[in-house]
């Protein structure tokens, strides 16, 4: 399949023509009008400077079912204990700089560089944007965070800075999002560490499908901080 060249008009090719490791199309920008067009389409950004921006939709699609969210009992007694707290729509951007900040096995450097934080820094003032932060002793430890559209949320990337913290965050995002409605978390490239906690991969069209039944949805927009309610 051939890689596309995107211009300044905003559009993007069907997803269905992405080559077969999933790059779709290469240029363009991240404006937020081009970004939510992009998850609106399956698609996402991935790449790391001085690459231009490289667009993805890839196929199979890792996605975690919340329902399907794996809690270990040592989980369970690590969520009892009460060990961390955690918050949603607190700390956008000091999350968005744990995940750039920290060291990723097989990987040379970070695709969160500033134009990817004042990127998605605008889609969380524009309400679409959110993350969840875990805390330790008032220290941010661990969190993730990603792009909410419909009922669908996108993850783009989590971090942890102490044992569990990630596992957390994503639980404890699942089980926020469940009492709002959602089923599923986009998780875009699977790894181990997202497979013991239920991730799975499913074919693109089915993706897409689940993805523009999710958009007939109301968007839960604005600041996430109420979501705290339900961990209570």
């Amino acid at each position: 399949m051939p890689v596309f060249m995107l211009t300044d008009d905003l559009v993007f090719p069907d997803p269905l023509f992405a080559n077969e490791d999933g790059l779709l199309a290469v240029g363009g920008d991240l404006d937020a009008d081009r970004l939510l067009l992009a998850y609106e389409s399956g698609i996402f950004p991935w790449f790391s400077p001085p690459d231009p921006i490289l667009w993805w939709s890839p196929d199979p699609r890792c996605v975690v079912y919340i329902d399907e969210i794996k809690v270990s009992k040592s989980m369970r007694n690590v969520l009892n204990q009460k060990k961390f707290k955690v918050t949603f729509d607190r700390a956008f951007v000091n999350v968005m700089d744990g995940c750039r900040r920290v060291e990723r096995p097989g990987q040379d450097g970070t695709w969160i560089n500033g134009d990817i934080i004042e990127a998605y820094l605008t889609l969380h003032e524009l309400g679409v944007a959110h993350s969840v932060e875990v805390w330790q002793d008032d220290k941010l430890v661990g969190g993730l965070y990603g792009i909410s559209l419909g009922n669908m949320f996108f993850g783009e990337s989590m971090f942890a800075e102490a044992s569990n913290a990630s596992k957390v965050a994503l639980i404890s995002m699942g089980r926020a999002l469940k009492e709002e409605g959602f089923e599923i978390i986009d998780c875009q490239i699977y790894n181990d560490h997202l497979g013991r906690m239920g991730a799975t991969h499913i074919p693109r069209q089915l993706f897409l499908d689940e993805l523009n039944k999710s958009l007939k949805q109301p968007t839960l927009k604005g600041n996430w901080e109420f979501l705290e309610e339900h961990l209570k």
